[in-house]
């Protein structure tokens, strides 16, 4: 049996402009944290002649093209594996559509486990591309690379997406105490909402495709944010971190109006009046989980838990995708 794990991750700052239609004019620059939650894949060998694939689905076919799950039959297809005589199952620490990326955790985790069944290494570089080939090049979603990436490569990574698609990754330079105080006072609390990341990014897509000057601008500032949220990490200003982070949110809340909601405006701001110096919904938006920066931690919790919110903690991971079994 091959066991497969591939972390899920927070944005920390310039998320947005990692989809193709805005980096391949402009380029992209974002920083992204994978956290120990993580997607599982298991891929078995059986002695029945079916491919058998489990996930919220049971599916038993005959051949790949019968497979109605398209992100499993097309990493099939990339990798040259038939399928035949093969278990695939998966599990997640988290459920899909909560915004942390799980659905390109899924992605690597699948191809290196199927990698790994060919008995084949694969860089995370490597790795990253040909999840961006499946999600983006093949299944045409509107979504961006940093998922890929950051499982792919785990840690506090910053990317830079250049216009003709490649991708430089490299660790944010942080001192030992400063990444203990980032992990520490970072609080990421479930809304309870969940929704496909595609939906919300098909709007910021298409108006960035039909060179809208609002949308752009406002890609503009965000990338701008990234670069300084890099300059305050690096200099371990945290607190002037997470105050970047509400100006983020406010900026990034003008790109659609399925950003946010009044439940979720309301929670936001009972966290601003609890000890947070700001905070983000992250992923695409209009669910998910909402990240706050905050040094009061016990003040917030205690609001946010009494307002019905469920506090997810987490600490960084530093692997990537990882075979932990083979």
């Amino acid at each position: 049996m091959i066991i497969v794990r591939s972390p899920l991750r927070i944005t920390l700052g310039g998320g947005g402009t990692d989809v193709p239609s805005y980096y391949s004019d402009h380029e992209g620059f974002l920083i992204a944290a994978a956290i120990d939650k993580y997607v599982y894949i298991t891929i078995h060998q059986t002695f029945i002649e079916e491919l058998l694939v489990k996930y919220s689905e049971l599916e038993r076919v005959a051949s790949l093209d019968d497979l109605k799950h398209p992100i499993v039959r097309e990493a099939f297809r990339l990798c040259g594996v038939s399928g035949r005589a093969l278990e695939v199952t998966s599990m997640a620490d988290i459920p899909a559509g909560t915004g942390l990326g799980s659905s390109s955790s899924f992605t690597t985790a699948l191809l290196k486990a199927l990698y790994t069944h060919k008995k084949e290494l694969i860089h995370p570089e490597e790795l990253a591309e040909r999840a961006c080939e499946i999600e983006i090049g093949r299944l045409r979603e509107p979504i961006g690379k940093q998922d890929q990436y950051i499982s792919a490569y785990g840690g506090v990574t910053c990317f830079h997406f250049h216009r003709d698609g490649k991708v430089d990754a490299r660790p944010v330079p942080l001192d030992t105490e400063t990444l203990y105080n980032l992990e520490d006072n970072l609080l990421l609390f479930f809304t309870g909402y969940s929704r496909a990341a595609s939906v919300i990014l098909k709007e910021q897509d298409s108006k960035t495709k039909q060179q809208d000057a609002g949308m752009i601008a406002n890609l503009h500032n965000v990338k701008e944010m990234g670069y300084r949220s890099l300059k305050l990490l690096e200099e371990a200003q945290l607190t002037e971190f997470g105050q970047l982070m509400d100006e983020h949110w406010q900026l990034k809340k003008r790109r659609s109006g399925g950003m946010s909601n009044p439940k979720i405006d309301e929670w936001y701001s009972l966290a601003m009046k609890n000890g947070a110096a700001g905070g983000k919904l992250i992923g695409a938006g209009g669910g998910g989980f909402l990240m706050f920066y905050a040094e009061d931690k016990t003040k917030l919790r205690h609001a946010m838990t009494q307002a019905g919110l469920t506090e997810v903690r987490f600490r960084f991971d530093f692997e990537g995708t990882k075979t932990i079994v083979a």
